[in-house]
């Protein structure tokens, strides 16, 4: 980790790691990481067969009492969409794959990741 990473970004670095990892153990594979632009960012983009998953990662601790799925506000719902749409006409892929948005939810219990997935989370 660089010198200068707060424990936020460690923190969001390891729910990425640990998302990514379950995703990958349900079949998806890793197609970009951290898809960052002038109008947000994408933690994780992956494969599900044919169809190109957009995955917002989310993770709270048991002990805030909030639910990391609920944290997603309609703002950045927006935001994820126009980053994806710009991310599909950079690679040439608009019409190329059907698309989803999902969220993977973390809350960790005493240290452990506790894991929720939600599908087709946001409507493009």
């Amino acid at each position: 980790m660089p010198y200068n990473t707060s424990a936020r970004q460690i923190a969001g670095n390891t729910a990425e790691n640990t998302a990514c990892e379950y995703l990958q153990t349900q079949g998806l594979t890793l197609v970009d990481r951290n898809f960052t632009c002038r109008l947000g960012e994408i933690d994780l983009i992956m494969m599900d067969k044919n169809i190109l998953v957009f995955v917002e990662v989310r993770s709270r601790t048991r002990a805030d009492g909030y639910d990391p799925i609920e944290s997603i506000t309609y703002h950045k719902q927006q935001r994820l969409l126009r980053t994806s749409s710009l991310f599909l006409q950079k690679k040439g892929w608009l019409d190329v794959y059907p698309c989803r948005f999902d969220v993977i939810g973390i809350t960790y219990i005493q240290g452990q990741p506790e894991i929720r997935w939600v599908k087709h989370a946001i409507s493009g």
